[in-house]
C-alpha cells in the first residue's frame, strides 16, 4: 500500500531534507523511524526538498510498504522514534498513482523576518534578522511585478538543476506583526533558492537601497548576477502543499502555525 504523511520539522540542525553522506538529514531520520514501525526498509519521497536550515510546517511525503498498520501507528509509532525536531502530523493511505512531488499543484513558502535593531535570542535560527527599518508598503508594491508566469532565471541559484526557469507565482502576501514581517509566496513550483532570492530583493527595496522597480528589472534581466544577495535560510518555512481534491489529504491547520 502507499501511505502519505504530513511532517513538520525544525531544519536548523539538519543538512536539509535529502540524505547526505556528510551530515544528518530529515529524510534519513524519517526513514529510520518508519523502518522501525514497518519492520522493513522504507524509502520516502517528499513534495519539496528543503535546504540546510530550512524548516517545514507541512511537508508531505509518501512511501510504499507491505506492512499493515493503522493511521495511529504510523503517526505515534514514527514520533516515538523521531528526534524532537521532527514530528509526523497525520497519515493517510493514498492510491498508487499519488506522488508527493508530482501530484502537487501548488506550494507555499513563508519567509519570516525579525525586523528590529537588536538581534534576536529566542528566535535565533528560526527567523531572519534584518536591523534595517523595512517599509512593507514598498515591498508589497515591488512584489506585484513577480506575479504571474515568468522566466525566473534571475531569481534562482546559479547551480539550480531545473530544466526550465518558467514558474507561475499565484500570490505574494506581505504583512507586518510588530517586529515580524511575513512574506508568503504561492507558486506551482519553485526553483532552487527562488524564495530566498525574492526575499533578498524585497528586503533591499524595503530598506530603501533599491527602487520599487528593481524587482522587475531583475526579473527582466534573466541574469542571476543582477539579483543581489540571497537571503539566509533560517527564516524560510515550507507551509502548504496543495493537491487535487481526489486525494482528500488533510489541510494544514494554520491556527497551529508558529507564525
Amino acid at each position: 500500500m502507499r501511505i502519505a504523511l504530513g511532517i513538520e520539522y525544525d531544519g536548523s540542525g539538519f543538512c536539509g531534507w535529502q540524505i547526505q553522506s556528510h551530515s544528518s538529514s530529515v529524510q534519513a531520520s524519517v526513514e529510520l523511524a518508519l523502518r522501525k514501525v514497518a519492520n522493513e526498509p522504507v524509502r520516502v519521497h517528499c513534495a519539496g526538498r528543503t535546504d540546510t536550515a530550512v524548516h517545514a510546517l507541512n511537508q508531505v511525503v509518501h512511501f510504499d510498504t507491505e506492512s499493515i498498520r493503522d493511521s495511529r501507528a504510523w503517526v505515534y509509532g514514527s514520533n516515538a522514534n523521531l528526534p524532537p525536531e521532527i514530528s509526523v502530523l497525520w497519515s493517510k493511505q493514498v492510491p498508487e498513482h499519488f506522488h508527493a512531488r508530482f501530484s502537487a499543484v501548488k506550494r507555499t513558502y513563508r519567509y519570516v523576518i525579525f525586523n528590529r535593531k537588536i538581534r534576536p535570542t529566542f528566535l535565533n535560527k528560526r527567523v531572519t534578522w534584518d536591523y534595517r527599518p523595512l517599509a512593507v508598503s514598498k515591498m508589497r508594491e515591488a512584489a506585484q511585478h513577480l506575479l504571474g508566469k515568468h522566466d525566473f532565471n534571475a531569481y534562482r541559484a546559479a547551480g539550480c538543476q531545473a530544466k526550465s526557469p518558467i514558474r507561475t507565482v499565484y500570490h505574494i502576501d506581505i504583512k507586518r506583526i510588530n517586529d515580524i514581517i511575513l512574506i508568503d509566496v504561492m507558486a506551482n513550483a519553485f526553483l532552487h533558492h527562488m524564495v530566498r532570492n525574492i526575499a533578498g530583493v524585497l528586503m533591499s527595496i524595503g530598506a530603501g537601497e533599491r527602487s520599487i522597480q528593481w524587482s522587475k528589472e531583475v526579473l527582466d534581466s534573466k541574469d542571476r548576477c543582477l539579483g543581489g544577495i540571497t537571503a539566509v535560510p533560517h527564516g524560510l518555512y515550507l507551509t502548504e502543499i496543495v493537491y487535487p481534491e481526489e486525494f482528500n489529504l488533510p489541510a494544514p491547520d494554520i491556527t497551529n502555525m508558529v507564525w
